[in-house]
């Protein structure tokens, strides 16, 4: 959503700094949900053997289409990255297993005007500020982001109660507290890192992964779910044993 340059892909200028082999490298963009797109995409060039292994990244700059006027807005969004890397294992695609259990992705391009920045270089040659219709998010989230949970742990062929931990996107605690009250889900079990990043978009996932792995509380051989919605509108979810 906020790449250093308009091209090459970020992706391609990461590769370099990491001195990695030359490979396949290139951006997803869903907006906030776009780690959950990239981790649907990786899989699947990983479970195609088109890839031995994968890292994936999200990163952003959220703050740099802030308008610094805007109180409904400025105050929510922060900067940060975070990476998962994706290996084939052995018997993957069944409940019990290490790794990628199943997705659910969804796209309303109807509602493009609730969430989108008003500025780009095909239209206004600028970067813009975010515009975001705050309450008509928050319903959609809440119903959306609370189905594509559903629609994972299905394809995982997993129960939700069976689920150790849920990673949301860290939009906000209202929306997270919602989404958790529509599932009827375990409050303990809902790793919250919103107060401490802010919304960082597409990072915001891997960040809270990060603060949840280190401090004891997600562990190997966990079963997490990682769900987003973002602008789109987009939403999706994953579950995975990690």
């Amino acid at each position: 959503t906020t790449p250093d340059q308009t091209f090459p892909a970020t992706a391609a200028i990461v590769q370099a700094k990491l001195g990695a082999p030359v490979g396949i490298a290139f951006d997803v963009q869903a907006v906030c949900s776009g780690f959950v797109y990239a981790m649907s995409v990786a899989d699947g060039f990983v479970a195609r053997g088109m890839a031995r292994c994968a890292l994936v990244i999200g990163a952003e700059e959220m703050t740099r289409l802030m308008d610094w006027n805007d109180r409904t807005t400025c105050v929510l969004f922060g900067d940060g990255a975070g990476a998962f890397v994706l290996e084939p294992r052995e018997g993957q695609g069944t409940k019990a297993d290490q790794g990628v259990l199943g997705f659910a992705l969804r796209c309303d391009g109807t509602k493009t005007d609730m969430l989108y920045v008003d500025g780009g270089p095909s239209t206004t040659g600028t970067v813009g500020h975010l515009k975001m219709l705050g309450n008509q998010v928050f319903r959609h989230a809440v119903v959306n982001i609370a189905e594509a949970i559903v629609g994972a742990t299905e394809a995982a062929g997993v129960e939700i109660p069976e689920i150790d931990w849920f990673v949301p996107h860290q939009a906000n605690q209202r929306i997270i507290r919602g989404v958790g009250e529509r599932l009827g889900l375990d409050e303990n079990k809902v790793v919250s890192t919103v107060a401490l990043h802010a919304n960082t978009s597409a990072a915001s996932i891997p960040l809270a992964m990060d603060a949840a792995i280190k401090d004891g509380r997600i562990k190997r051989g966990d079963l997490v779910v990682i769900e987003a919605m973002g602008g789109g509108l987009t939403w999706g979810a994953c579950a995975f044993r990690l």
